[in-house]
Formats: C-alpha cells, sequence, structure tokens
C-alpha cells in the first residue's frame, strides 16, 4: 500500500482506524465528555479529509492532534464567552429592571451598530463579519473569498473606520 498521500480512500481508513481511538481519548481526557469528545474527533477527521493533498501520511497524527487541540481551545474559548453573556445578560437584566433609560439606550445603539454593519460596502461588511463575527484569521478570509491578504487588511480597517464614524455621529458610543 502507498502510504504517500492521505487522499487515497484506503490510506485514510488506516489513518482512522490506527488514531480514531487514541484521538477520542485524548479529546475525553480534555473535555471529560464522551459525546463531545467523540464530536470532536470526527471533525478532526473532516479536516484531515478536507486538507488530504495537504497533509503527508507520516504527518497525518500530528495534524489530527494538531487539529484537535485547536478544537478543544476553540471550544473552551466559545464557552468562556457564553459564560461571559450569561453574567452580563444576568446584570444587565437586573440593570434593565433599575433602569428603564439603560434599556432603551441599549436597544438604541444595537439597531445603530446593525444599521452601520448594514451600510458598508458588500465585499468590507463580509470581510469584517468574517473576522469579528467567524472569528476568521485574514489568510483564511483571504482564501475563501480570492482576495490578498493585504485587500482583506484594507476591508477590516476601512470598516472599522466607518463603523467607528457612523457610530460616533449617531450616538457618542466609541469602539
Amino acid at each position: 500500500m502507498n502510504l504517500s498521500t492521505v487522499c487515497e480512500e484506503q490510506t485514510f481508513q488506516e489513518v482512522h482506524r490506527t488514531h480514531e481511538k487514541p484521538l477520542r481519548n485524548f479529546l475525553f481526557y480534555k473535555f471529560g465528555d464522551l459525546e463531545k469528545a467523540r464530536d470532536f474527533t470526527q471533525d478532526a477527521f473532516i479536516k484531515l479529509w478536507n486538507n488530504c493533498s495537504k497533509v503527508p501520511f507520516e504527518k497525518a497524527k500530528s495534524y489530527l492532534f494538531t487539529v484537535a487541540n485547536r478544537l478543544f481551545l476553540d471550544d473552551v474559548d466559545h464557552q468562556k464567552v457564553v459564560l461571559k453573556f450569561q453574567y452580563r445578560q444576568s446584570i444587565s437584566e437586573s440593570q434593565m429592571e433599575r433602569n428603564p433609560e439603560y434599556v432603551y439606550q441599549e436597544g438604541e445603539f444595537k439597531t445603530r451598530l446593525e444599521e452601520a454593519v448594514s451600510s458598508l460596502p458588500e465585499k468590507q461588511r463580509s470581510v469584517f463579519l468574517m473576522s469579528r463575527i467567524d472569528k476568521m484569521k485574514n489568510k483564511e478570509i483571504a482564501e475563501a473569498l480570492d482576495l490578498s491578504i493585504k485587500t482583506v487588511e484594507k476591508h477590516i480597517t476601512s470598516a472599522l473606520k466607518s463603523l467607528k464614524e457612523n457610530l460616533d455621529e449617531l450616538s457618542g458610543f466609541k469602539i
């Protein structure tokens, strides 16, 4: 069997057979949740399959474990954001009960922010949202939209400048 490329189905199956259980266990030890470990193991193998032409057979194991660890860290970061949001939400709710003006201003700001983002030119808006909402790296955005990294950086900078101008003009809030 030629084991040089992971793109060959037999080779990929061999990689999966060999590394699936250790990878799942690795994630289980990190998460403490078997279902989540299974899901993230599958995600790692999907990423390997999608990038099989870039990953030589000899590097498949380290690629899988690196991807799995990155997925774990991303999930931890996501959970932190969720907890912060829940915490802010509970504080906001108590503030809402006490301060109707705060509620009004918050709603107004959200509306103005959405309008300001919507008014951005299409490419700028897409790049900005991919960067800030999807947390994609500039290189990933460039590849996805077939742009240069410098163009992506320029779109993000222009979007931030435009949003700051619009929001300062509209509400006095600063980003």
